[in-house]
């Protein structure tokens, strides 16, 4: 979607960096996870109404740790700090911050200032889920309290008019009771967001774009049955019809009948330019013998590579090589930098050996629940939309 409005997420190596984007967007606002150190200039190309930090495992106090260019303080956004990110604003602001005497882990009683926006709607006392040994020990100007524990003093705090916050709990996890509502407050009362941000309109906008980008070209899309590949073939097709060709690799390793669902939705209901290969008998003969797990996806991959490469050079040269990366697999491959060709089950390594001119990723902006949601939208039957992907490769043994 153009001119979206964006929440920033600075990741300082959380585990729960994606699930906090994934808050911000079922909240209808659209997010981006981009590593601690991105530079000022390439935050305000994003425009964004606010900037999330998250939590992390370092202390702020120790010299290698991760930190943001404290310009970031200047631009004028509102800013929510997580954990180890409220534990960063506070002294990069001037506050203090100190080893704790005791670790603070669990569910925990918060006892919450609910005249805050932040916690606006809430009780004066909250269970959320805390996970730290240091504490703010000290606010920085023009800082207050705004929530405490038995054993923090300093559990959460605002400054109202910079808009900067900070809670030292996670309030993305389900484990902090109505914690998606904090994260709702901080996006509606203090960011002024209007909730843009919805699968409805992105079907309809993403076949616009991809039309306008696309226009007489043609595009091969390697197509697996899953649900990302199957909501890019969808999504393509609606835009360019015929100029699209799928690649349907039936390697003899999918659930009974799968195969043939695959070939007779695609074909069938939505028309879909469709090739499918049966290669049971070159896969299975290659896996004859091999029981290491690691050493079978291998196996899966390449083979993959080379029967979608045989059949691409009897298709000849296409513009577009289309793919369906989606969101986590550009923040897994590039910490919210470029996105790499996913070598597992997609489309690894083909770059090498297509004859294509660039490549297009109609989902690199979704996490997989979205691209359910966008599957839905488009008329794919919810068997295909939420079947489970068939389990990886095992031992034997």
């Amino acid at each position: 979607m153009k001119n979206k409005e964006t929440i920033i997420i600075l990741d300082f190596y959380s585990q729960f960096n994606q699930l906090i984007a994934r808050r911000v967007r079922e909240c209808n606002v659209y997010s981006e996870v981009l590593p601690y150190d991105t530079p000022i200039e390439k935050i305000k190309e994003h425009n964004p109404k606010g900037i999330i930090f998250t939590g992390g495992p370092a202390s702020v106090y120790e010299e290698n740790s991760p930190k943001c260019d404290k310009e970031i303080f200047n631009l004028g956004i509102p800013i929510l700090g997580i954990c180890y990110g409220m534990q960063l604003m506070s002294i990069c602001l001037g506050g203090k911050v100190e080893k704790g005497t005791k670790k603070e882990y669990g569910e925990i009683e918060v006892n919450l200032d609910s005249s805050s926006p932040l916690f606006d709607g809430f009780d004066n006392k909250n269970i959320c889920l805390m996970s730290h040994t240091d504490s703010v020990k000290g606010l920085p100007t023009g800082f207050k309290t705004i929530a405490n524990t038995d054993n923090t003093a300093i559990a959460a705090i605002e400054n109202k008019d910079l808009k900067f916050y900070g809670i030292q709990f996670h309030a993305e996890v389900n484990n902090t009771v109505n914690g998606v509502k904090i994260i709702k407050n901080f996006l509606y009362n203090i960011c002024k967001c209007s909730g843009d941000w919805k699968m409805s309109s992105f079907a309809q906008e993403s076949i616009k774009s991809l039309k306008e980008k696309i226009g007489d070209k043609k595009v091969l899309l390697a197509l697996s049955g899953g649900v990302d590949s199957s909501v890019a073939a969808v999504l393509l097709n609606k835009a360019i019809g015929k100029q699209l060709t799928c690649i349907f690799v039936d390697h003899g390793l999918l659930r009974k009948n799968e195969g043939d669902e695959v070939e007779t939705i695609f074909k069938n209901q939505f028309d879909i330019n469709l090739i499918r290969i049966n290669a049971k008998d070159r896969f299975l003969n290659k896996l004859a013998g091999i029981s290491e797990p690691e050493q079978k996806r291998k196996i899966i991959g390449e083979e993959f590579i080379r029967v979608f490469e045989d059949e691409a050079k009897k298709i000849g040269k296409v513009y577009y090589l289309a793919q369906g990366t989606i969101y986590p697999d550009v923040i897994e491959s590039g910490k919210g930098k470029a996105a790499v060709i996913k070598s597992h089950h997609n489309v690894g390594g083909l770059p090498d050996y297509v004859d294509f001119r660039e490549i297009i990723e109609p989902l690199r902006d979704l996490f997989k629940d979205e691209v359910r949601k966008t599957g839905l939208e488009l008329g794919i039957p919810e068997k295909l939309v939420y079947r489970q992907p068939f389990p990886g490769p095992r031992s034997s043994n």
